[in-house]
């Protein structure tokens, strides 16, 4: 007697054609999770990429902010005569937090006559959603792309630290104030910069750094 061939029936390959979209679906969703996670990490490393490299310019100029070429022959007492005051001294914000900054420095002693020129004037400032950077007077260039990133936050917090040098007057001051006696001003900045993602904007992150100028400030005087 022949036996019987039994194949599968139709019940029994819809169930496993169902056990089989299970795993191929969950499977599928493994797949689309991992690589969401994978181009949100990207995302990140980029974002904070980017920050630090923006920071790190804005640190590198805030560094050099006060240089002048010519102090070691203008700024120099000879005589009577008073020394020459250091043009490039001033900076903004000088007290405040800002999203602005502004400062100057020169390089080449060539013609420097203890004026702040246009080719001597830098800064950074925030400007829809991108930070900019002054190269000259009124040179003004993107430095972070918005394509890539968008800045949501610049905060330059300056802060001063100041010694008194009344140890080196020959005469103590009358009445101790703004002018006497002479201070030795140690600046520095806290910088802060925020920004999104611009092809996602869950993807957010926030640097601080600080930088000290390389070029301190003496203010006030001896009495007399």
């Amino acid at each position: 007697m022949r036996a019987r061939v039994r194949g599968l029936s139709i019940v029994e390959l819809l169930v496993a054609t169902a056990i089989g979209l299970v795993v191929v679906a969950a499977a599928g969703a493994i797949v689309v999770a991992q690589h969401a996670a994978a181009r949100k990490l990207q995302a990140e490393a980029r974002l904070m990429h980017d920050l630090r490299t923006a920071a790190d310019l804005v640190a590198r100029d805030l560094r050099r902010a006060g240089h002048w070429s010519a102090a070691a022959t203008s700024a120099v007492r000879r005589g009577d005569a008073p020394a020459a005051v250091n043009p490039h001294a001033a900076l903004a914000p000088a007290s405040a937090a800002a999203s602005a900054i502004a400062l100057s420095f020169s390089t080449s002693d060539d013609g420097d006559l203890g004026i702040v020129d246009d080719r001597d004037r830098f800064g950074f400032r925030l400007r829809g959603g991108a930070i900019e950077m002054q190269l000259g007077a009124r040179n003004w260039q993107t430095l972070t792309d918005s394509g890539t990133l968008v800045v949501t936050a610049l905060a330059v917090e300056p802060r001063i630290d100041e010694i008194s040098l009344d140890a080196f007057c020959e005469r103590p001051c009358a009445a101790p104030g703004a002018t006497c006696p002479p201070r030795h001003q140690v600046r520095s900045f806290a910088i802060t910069l925020a920004a999104r993602s611009a092809t996602d904007s869950a993807v957010t992150r926030t640097l601080r750094s600080s930088v000290r100028t390389r070029n301190d400030t003496v203010v006030g005087r001896c009495e007399g």
